[in-house]
């Protein structure tokens, strides 16, 4: 490796260890914002923070517009920041999703002249994304019309996500008049509950059979109960994962007649996310597997139960799209969270040689699919 490789991996690795460092809890992303525009300006990149506090940073002229979305908020939790003596750093967010987004950044501020003239290349480090209120996709989706769309998340360096399922929240509440518990009737937390084992009958029977990305899942997030002496009230949140084949508005509308009859149950329905699953050949998957490829690894196509500002911006964006990123997803939001240096440093490297064979072999004739190899 040479001296200038050697620098620019560790400018790279600075990069995350920084941004993890900077605290960003949805809704208060803005220091690690300024830092991260700060950071792209001062590598050529035009860079801003927008009007929904997202860091953005475009380099290159190209005909192709190269959309690389990540976002910069966190769960809470905090976990001290160090890199052990393995070179694996530990943090909240370094593997959801600063990981991705720093490696997407780190990766278009080292791509050569050729990438820069055939290419114009934006990356978002988005706001929000942990809450209900994806704020910052769903900004950034209606002012800007990419052709291809890299989404920041955690993939394993060798994995390529190609859809997310879908997501519905049900809030669930009961109120009835306060009984004595040696009389006759239900409780508000007998209806509530009986609400909740309607729910779960018709998630184990929705959707498709075999495998669970095709199936309805349903967990209970929630609940409480309780009275003030006149009445009692229960509380519940139950959360849906809804596979392609049911959207959230047929959920909605499934549960509802489920539960008519329960008239002490009220029911408010948020979160409506559509499950998207993207096509696995074209040119950006065919670009990121020779990449993968040509630094020693083995592509793998995978789908995930979660959501993503995937799920947000896909019916704004119908183009080539995938997630990628360097991270084991099973430590998100947990207190495990940790990022091995090294895999980060071949995510990089993967995404500098896939975006360069993607701009380079793009042709702007509209509708025309290039192959990259």
């Amino acid at each position: 490796m040479s001296s200038e490789d050697t620098g620019a991996a560790q400018d790279a690795r600075d990069l995350l260890i920084r941004t993890v460092q900077i605290a960003s809890l949805s809704g208060q992303e803005g220091p690690v914002a300024d830092f991260l525009s700060g950071w792209m300006a001062a590598r050529g990149f035009t860079a801003r923070v927008d009007e929904a506090g997202n860091a953005v940073g475009e380099r290159g002229s190209g005909p192709l517009t190269v959309a690389l979305l990540g976002h910069m908020d966190t769960v809470p939790g905090e976990i001290p920041v160090r890199v052990d003596e393995a070179g694996v750093l530990h943090g909240r967010g370094s593997v959801d999703a600063k990981g991705p987004l720093c490696a997407f950044m780190a990766a278009v501020a080292t791509l050569p002249p050729g990438a820069l003239a055939a290419a114009r290349f934006v990356v978002i480090g988005a706001t929000e994304e942990e809450a209900p209120s994806s704020r910052g996709a769903r900004h950034i989706r209606e002012v800007l019309q990419p052709d291809v769309v890299l989404i920041g998340e955690p993939s394993g360096w060798e994995g390529l996500t190609l859809g997310y399922k879908g997501r519905l929240v049900v809030k669930a509440g009961a109120q009835r008049e306060n009984f004595h518990t040696a009389g006759e009737g239900s409780s508000a937390g007998d209806d509530l509950t009986e609400a909740w084992f309607r729910v779960r009958a018709w998630a184990a029977t929705a959707g498709e059979a075999g495998g669970v990305f095709g199936g309805v899942q349903a967990t209970v997030q929630d609940i409480t109960a309780g009275t003030d002496g006149l009445t009692q009230q229960a509380r519940g949140t139950f959360g849906l994962r809804l596979p392609p084949a049911v959207s959230p508005e047929e959920a909605e509308a499934t549960i509802r007649e489920l539960l008519a009859d329960l008239d002490s149950v009220t029911l408010t329905f948020t979160g409506h996310e559509s499950a998207v699953r993207h096509a696995r050949d074209n040119a950006l998957t065919r670009a990121m597997r020779v990449a993968i490829r040509a630094q020693g690894g083995l592509p793998v196509f995978k789908v995930k139960t979660g959501t993503s500002d995937m799920n947000v911006v896909a019916a704004h964006w119908p183009v080539p799209t995938l997630a990628y990123g360097p991270g084991d997803s099973a430590l998100d939001h947990t207190p495990e969270e940790r990022l091995d240096l090294a895999e980060y440093d071949r995510a990089v490297a993967v995404l500098r040689e896939a975006l360069t064979r993607l701009a380079t072999g793009w042709t702007a004739s509209v509708g025309t699919d290039v192959r990259p190899d």
